[in-house]
């Protein structure tokens, strides 16, 4: 008998990277699955770019637009932050631009856990390990 008798399966050839399916694939994770820490990694810069729009419509503005928190860690290489080409810098100053400001004095955080409730998204830098795992543990 032959292996292949009765079975099926999928072959991918030559199919298209699309970082904007792949991240909007990891915020509907995400948004079905609280529980779960969901990560999407930019490898490059220039795969941020592709997801730009997903960026903007969802990850920064889906919680004021729905009223639904999303858990979703983005990784984004920063190698050339705001320098050098598009492939070695996730450009770091838009994800900055993306983010909350707490402009009127009445709407001034008084605890960091009233800051953490009133932000967006969060963009972090980390440069030990431990930082790290309390960024992800957050």
């Amino acid at each position: 008998m032959n292996f292949y008798d009765g079975a099926r399966f999928f072959i991918a050839a030559n199919s298209h990277l699309s970082e904007y399916a792949v991240l909007g694939y990891e915020y509907g994770y995400a948004s079905a699955n609280p529980n779960t820490l969901s990560l999407w990694e930019a490898q490059f810069g220039d795969f941020a770019n592709g997801a730009q729009i997903m960026i903007d419509q969802f990850i920064a503005a889906g919680e004021t637009k729905w009223n639904m928190a999303n858990g979703l860690v983005m990784l984004l290489p920063h190698g050339y932050d705001g320098n050098g080409p598009e492939h070695s810098s996730s450009r770091v100053e838009r994800f900055l631009q993306l983010s909350d400001s707490i402009d009127h004095p009445k709407n001034q955080p008084e605890t960091i856990q009233e800051l953490y409730t009133q932000c967006n998204i969060g963009v972090v830098n980390c440069s030990t390990a431990a930082q790290y795992f309390h960024v992800l543990r957050r």
